[in-house]
């Protein structure tokens, strides 16, 4: 009896020892945290700019003469070509002017005919032949002058385009200068967005001599642009508020879909060389400056300031603070301090990579 009961002792004895064991071996094992360091990659950069959409091409139609509107030959919306007839201002009284300059200019040629036979015949000077001579330009002037008041009164496309809304109606008086409408060029569209100091550096820094970099449009509707933009032009200086500096893009629109005043998103794609890339799971924020834990030789981590350069979907390009050497904590920051001994397990960075929601290409 006392012999089964040492037996049964030691057995439970070995139990315990056995279940602590394995306790600990777990508890050890949960511990473990996860590192990984940064990677060195080319990489390109997506980044999203609020933008205005113009016509390449959009001008106002004045009335150039005084008069009642007579007639508009087109519709609001409607597209117009180069030189259709649009608005016509009551001619009578320019066709009037018209009428009384050709009399003028047919008299007054009268005359220099015959001064010019009465000087052919040495009856007149030569200086009154150049004196009816001088008349008759005069009056020629006077009648060319009179034509372009007349033709004032037609107003007329000055290129393709289409009509906006119109500012007047038929019948409407008219004084020189009141807008009667607008007209868009629409068969290219000029796109303007502002970029950051710093994001014109690093743009300028990638692009060789005057290649010109393509830029997608994303629409209002978050549907993206048929076609590809061109970066054309950057404004001369930057904007001193703002810190800003404007570029155009330039958007064939063959199918007239984009309309000037319009907005959207340019998406300019800017490559990176030799980008230091780590996950953004990896950075914790204090006092809006971003850190990573990097773990020493002897497993102690220590908090470390980056400096961001460029920022993709869960992933950081940084600028400076790491190196492709470190080691840096990738799970587990919250559950450790400054100077904290670690115990942890290494993954490979194209590993990590791999398993985030986007991989840097």
């Amino acid at each position: 009896m006392k012999k089964n009961l040492i037996i049964m002792s030691l057995g439970a004895l070995l139990c315990y020892t056995s279940c602590e064991s394995k306790k600990d071996e777990e508890k050890k094992e949960e511990s473990k945290l996860l590192v990984t360091s940064p990677i060195l990659k080319d990489t390109t950069i997506t980044n999203d700019y609020v933008c205005q959409i113009h016509a390449i091409q959009h001008i106002e139609l004045r009335a150039l003469e005084k008069g009642y509107l007579k007639q508009i030959f087109v519709d609001e919306g409607k597209f117009v070509k180069k030189g259709q007839l649009l608005f016509q201002i009551l001619p009578v009284q320019y066709q009037a002017e018209v009428q009384k300059a050709e009399a003028e200019a047919n008299f007054v040629e009268v005359e220099y005919k015959n001064t010019k036979l009465l000087a052919d015949s040495n009856i007149v000077s030569r200086n009154e032949l150049a004196l009816a001579k001088a008349k008759l330009d005069k009056a020629k002037a006077e009648l060319a002058v009179a034509k372009v008041h007349l033709g004032f009164t037609e107003i007329r496309a000055p290129f393709d385009g289409i009509i906006d809304h119109f500012q007047v109606r038929l019948g409407s008086l008219l004084n020189e200068g009141d807008l009667l409408t607008t007209l868009s060029d629409n068969s290219k569209m000029w796109v303007y967005y502002n970029v950051q100091e710093a994001e014109y550096l690093n743009y300028k820094a990638t692009t060789q001599g005057n290649k010109l970099m393509t830029v997608n449009l994303s629409m209002a509707n978050h549907q993206l642009f048929d076609h590809q933009g061109v970066e054309e032009t950057i404004e001369a200086d930057f904007n001193n508020e703002t810190g800003n500096i404007a570029f155009r893009a330039t958007f064939p629109n063959p199918k007239g879909l984009l309309r000037h005043g319009e907005t959207g998103n340019i998406q300019m794609v800017v490559p990176f060389k030799k980008a230091l890339i780590i996950p953004q799971k990896a950075t914790f924020e204090v006092l809006e400056k971003k850190y990573v834990f990097v773990v020493g030789k002897d497993n102690v981590v220590h908090s470390k300031e980056i400096t961001i350069s460029a920022e993709m979907p869960d992933l950081y390009v940084v600028k400076s603070g790491v190196s492709a050497n470190d080691r840096i904590l990738l799970e587990g920051i919250r559950k450790v301090k400054d100077n904290t001994k670690i115990v942890y397990d290494y993954e490979e960075p194209q590993k990590v990579l791999a398993n985030l929601r986007v991989y840097a290409e």
